[in-house]
């Protein structure tokens, strides 16, 4: 049996680190909010998923600092989105997340889509580093970027470590895409593998849209599991950071058990499926001139 739990953590290249299961936000309106992330640290988590965009920050914070949990046991997370990226909005950004948390710090801050072309994209990365040196946020990282855009971000982290100086371009501490068997994105897990990225994966579990699917029904019979379960504990064992989100008390506990049973690397090779299916919005494949 695996020797993974709900307490297991990866080691990020930022030398801090992240628990191997998250509890997401999307969309969870904010007077709900504070309730259900109230109840995923009863059942074992200690990972919370947010953004700007989710109005939803300062809920999540209530629940944090309402917990017995020291904070420097909870991992918080947090986006800036921009259909166009700047240094300027993306520095106001970092700055009313603390101020809307009432945090000294945010564990993780990502870049929640790669819009804005190539300057902005760069200040918007400067505009995170200036706030780690400032010790608001300990670990960087971006969301939704394609290739394209994560090899023009080694160039431009190059850049700024010739602007700021060196070791001062910053590292890709964590990658967050949709992933799962149906867009299981082979080429980005690749590339973050190589260079030690922590990939993150949001909808593991394709918003239960696949719980009947015909390559899940034998393991949901076998481990008498749910094609819930089935797929975060894939993501678990690909090595990712699944987020799975539910507001339903019942769900939020069972999402979390999946440390009972371990998927053979022969049923491991059932989910390899040739298929790029996203459910949810797709900016990986965005130019860089967007």
């Amino acid at each position: 049996m695996s020797s993974l739990t709900i307490n297991s953590m990866i080691r990020m290249n930022s030398g801090y680190e992240i628990p191997r299961l998250g509890y997401g936000v999307y969309q969870t309106p904010p007077d709900v909010a504070e309730d259900v992330v109230s109840q995923s640290f009863k059942a074992g988590y200690r990972h919370v998923d947010s953004a700007i965009v989710y109005r939803n920050e300062a809920s999540c914070a209530a629940a944090i600092k309402k917990s017995d949990i020291p904070r420097s046991d909870i991992f918080f997370t947090s986006k800036f989105y921009s259909g166009s990226l700047n240094y300027k909005d993306a520095k106001a950004a970092i700055s009313q997340s603390i101020q809307t948390t009432g945090f000294d710090y945010i564990d993780l801050m990502l870049l929640h889509a790669p819009y804005g072309g190539r300057e902005g994209r760069k200040g918007a990365w400067k505009a995170l580093l200036e706030a780690q040196d400032e010790g608001k946020i300990r670990s960087l990282g971006v969301s939704n970027y394609g290739v394209q855009h994560l090899n023009e971000m080694e160039e431009y982290m190059k850049e700024l470590e010739q602007e700021r100086g060196e070791g001062k371009g910053g590292k890709i501490a964590v990658g967050q895409w949709e992933v799962h068997p149906w867009l299981p994105r082979n080429d980005i897990a690749e590339w973050c593998e190589k260079r030690g990225i922590v990939v993150e994966a949001y909808c593991p579990i394709v918003r239960a849209t696949r719980e009947n699917d015909p390559v899940l029904k034998p393991l949901v019979k076998k481990y008498n599991k749910t094609a819930s379960q089935i797929l975060i504990r894939w993501s678990l064992q690909k090595g990712f950071v699944p987020l799975p989100k539910s507001v339903t008390s019942s769900r939020i506990v069972e999402n979390a058990e999946v440390y009972d049973f371990e998927l053979t690397a022969e049923e491991m090779e059932t989910l390899k499926l040739d298929e790029y299916s996203p459910i949810s919005w797709d900016p990986t494949v965005a130019s860089l001139d967007r």
